[in-house]
């Protein structure tokens, strides 16, 4: 049985889950939500082109350009509230943010990071970069095992494994 703050944790992420649906980008769609201390939304995001940039399937399947003007979720989430983020707690989905993230999140004030466990081997290395800096700069990082998320289907848990 879950404790009350695992409860919540897995509740956040499965809005971050869901708010990943939102992004366009044909092959990795990433969710986020920062909460304060009382557990109130105070942001979200999802990995997506700037503001009035056009979202053309020429920019979106060419990872060579998609990957220099996207802007990840975590970074939307964080640019989007015009608020003090110290003390808050980030949750991401699918994967674990990146290094460059990592960075602004740690700038951001932002203390604690949730997010699923991945082993995807396209980012390991950026992963390890980010734990790194993280426990350099005293970020909690909690990463979750999705087979313990009831808000997946076994189906759905399958394709994240």
């Amino acid at each position: 049985m879950i404790n009350n703050n695992e409860k919540w944790d897995h509740r956040f992420l499965a809005l971050s889950q869901h708010i990943s649906l939102w992004s366009k980008d044909p092959s990795t769609k990433v969710g986020s939500v920062i909460v304060d201390a009382k557990r109130r939304v105070v942001s979200c995001g999802y990995n997506g082109l700037p503001q009035g940039v056009e979202d053309s399937p020429e920019r979106l399947n060419n990872r060579d350009i998609k990957y220099k003007i996207i802007v990840h979720a975590e970074r939307n989430a964080i640019i989007f509230p015009h608020i003090d983020l110290n003390g808050m707690t980030l949750y991401v989905w699918p994967l674990m943010p990146c290094a460059t993230c990592a960075s602004l999140i740690i700038q951001s004030g932002i203390n604690r990071v949730v997010a699923p466990i991945s082993n995807n081997p396209r980012w390991i290395d950026d992963f390890s970069l980010t734990k790194q800096l993280f426990k350099e700069s005293s970020i909690t990082l909690d990463l979750i095992d999705i087979n313990s998320l009831s808000f997946l289907s076994h189906e759905e848990k399958s394709l994240w494994i």
